[in-house]
């Protein structure tokens, strides 16, 4: 579905007095509605966007107008739910960042060898993201949800993409987003991340135990190659921590050869 033009008075209601703010603020307040209905288990009223928004219902009503005239959103259920638009965002994102060409099946491969949910990762432009995983499209979220991570510090696929960046451009990322302690097992010394990441340099795998949180582990590899926009992708799978001691050798096989085989 192509995006269709904001005109008359749904364009001018997102632009006057007494609706959204203009310019940068209004962008980022339709982002935030996108991102809660995005994040919501079914529709979402307008009235409850304003109250978790912390906004006016006029100033909602204005930034729904042109999220649901490109599609981006859609009435249904007495509420608003994603429309129709994000799914071709989400296959122009997989197609330029390389990942749709047997991506899935790489995935579904792990999933199937192991029994455990493989999630596919990349980082480009100083960003790093979780943009796929074996979850399914039912589940409530799971140990590391398709989207951005800011916690990438504390994962195992996080440490890999993380290794494969230039220190210059690594010390810039964590610049931005620190070492914060996530559970008591975070790495939050510069010092020893950095040691951390040799390792994976090394070894050519890495493993988080708790990191994140305590009841989930997780072991990552780089995958071959660059996607069309120069990001790099890491393969990875989370399990139970109490498993992960009797499991570490099998997974880390069975990524290993995933990877090889990429």
């Amino acid at each position: 579905m192509s995006a269709a033009p904001v005109n008359g008075p749904e364009a001018a209601g997102a632009a006057g007095t007494g609706g959204a703010a203009n310019g940068p603020l209004s962008v980022d307040r339709a982002l935030d509605v996108l991102d809660a209905v995005a994040g919501s288990a079914g529709p979402v009223t307008a009235k409850a966007l304003a109250r978790r928004l912390g906004c006016s219902l006029s100033t909602v009503y204005n930034l729904l107008a042109p999220l649901t005239a490109r599609g981006h959103l859609t009435r249904a259920g007495g509420g608003y739910v994603l429309g129709p638009r994000v799914p071709a965002l989400h296959r122009a994102f997989q197609r330029q960042t390389g990942i749709e060409d047997g991506a899935r099946e790489l995935l579904l491969g792990v999933r199937r060898a192991t029994g455990t949910h493989a999630y596919l990762s990349a980082v480009g432009r100083g960003r790093i993201a979780v943009v796929d995983s074996t979850l399914p499209v039912s589940a409530a979220g799971g140990p590391f949800a398709v989207g951005p991570d800011h916690g990438a510090h504390a994962t195992a696929h996080g440490k890999v993409l993380l290794a494969t960046l230039k220190r210059p451009a690594r010390r810039r990322y964590l610049a931005a987003h620190g070492l914060p302690r996530l559970t008591d097992r975070t790495i939050t010394s510069p010092e020893r991340f950095e040691a951390e990441l040799a390792r994976v340099r090394r070894d050519g795998i890495a493993v988080s135990v708790g990191e994140t949180d305590p009841a989930h582990t997780c072991l990552a590899v780089r995958l071959p190659g660059e996607g069309p926009d120069g990001s790099v992708r890491a393969l990875s799978v989370s399990l139970p921590t109490a498993d992960y001691p009797a499991r570490r050798g099998e997974l880390a096989s069975v990524l290993l050869r995933a990877a090889a085989g990429a």
